[in-house]
């Protein structure tokens, strides 16, 4: 039973941080039905920035909460800032071109941010700083879920918790959720859609960034090549749920984890991938618009 409980923790810590990084992707092709294929590079932007900020404060001296919150920030802010320059050079150029040239323009970002990052960085894996202490409390059941475990499904809970309100009751949200529905009529209406559409890709590289330093801490290394099978299994996470759904977005990402958790555990590591693709693959084929989405009907 325990180790049953303990695949249980694995899966939603899986799945929480895919969630992180699937709303990325959610929100952008919700808005301006893009699928953003650099998201997975701005996740590792944040962890490596994390890693730089959290080593640099540890150099001085400062305590481990304090590092923890200025890494936070830092990864969260300088992510940001790359997610709002991929959104306006590569992106908003591209917004009326064919649907083609957006997707191209999307892969290229990816592959140009690995490479920036290798060149500047290193190919190697770093380790990175334990942000994360050891809780007492958690020590007698630290064979089930550790604390990292419970910092990430913390974090994220309330992330979710604060990006729903926001969607729902703040004049952002409402904003946000106009130009999804129709931009010219959101136009028409007063709202700079442009804004709103940078601030979509602010905060979801935001959310990525956080995911970035979670995981990393979790793991406990990094390197260049950590955001591409990141965000391929987040986007994975994000069709599962129903692209354009935030709720879905949850939803494919914890089905993702407790899959991938369960195959390892039972079955083998070695297939970890084919299980989560295979799930992807069977949802298309019987509700091809994924668990929570809408089938869109399309205009003749």
């Amino acid at each position: 039973m325990d180790y049953f409980i303990e695949l249980l923790f694995s899966g939603l810590t899986r799945g929480s941080i895919y969630a992180l990084i699937a709303l990325g992707y959610t929100m952008v092709y919700g808005i301006i039905g893009l699928i953003n294929f650099a998201h997975g590079e701005i996740y590792m932007i944040g962890a490596f920035t994390a890693f730089i900020v959290a080593t640099v404060l540890t150099i001085f001296g400062f305590p481990l909460l304090a590092i923890v919150i200025l890494a936070g920030l830092a990864a969260a802010i300088w992510a940001s800032s790359y997610g709002y320059t991929i959104e306006k050079i590569a992106y908003r150029p591209l917004r009326h071109a064919p649907r083609l040239s957006p997707l191209i323009s999307a892969i290229g970002m990816s592959i140009f941010l690995q490479n920036y990052v290798l060149l500047a960085q290193t190919s190697e894996f770093l380790p990175f700083p334990e942000l994360i202490p050891d809780w007492e409390f958690v020590e007698p059941i630290a064979h089930i879920i550790g604390t990292t475990d419970i910092v990430i499904l913390a974090t994220t809970t309330i992330v979710m918790i604060i990006l729903t309100l926001v969607i729902k009751y703040t004049r952002l949200g409402k904003a946000m959720r106009a130009t999804a529905q129709d931009k010219t009529m959101a136009m028409l209406v007063g709202i700079n859609v442009d804004r709103i559409i940078s601030a979509t890709f602010i905060i979801g590289s935001s959310l990525a960034a956080i995911g970035g330093l979670l995981i990393a801490s979790h793991i406990g290394q990094i390197n260049f090549y950590i955001g591409f099978l990141a965000g391929i299994k987040a986007f994975t996470a994000a069709v599962l749920g129903g692209i354009g759904s935030i709720p879905g977005a949850v939803l494919g990402s914890l089905v993702l984890g407790l899959t991938e958790s369960f195959a390892t555990g039972y079955v083998s590591s070695d297939y970890e991938d084919v299980f989560a693709f295979s799930l992807l693959v069977l949802i298309l084929i019987f509700k091809p618009s994924g668990i929570l989405g809408k089938a869109e009907t399309q205009k003749v």
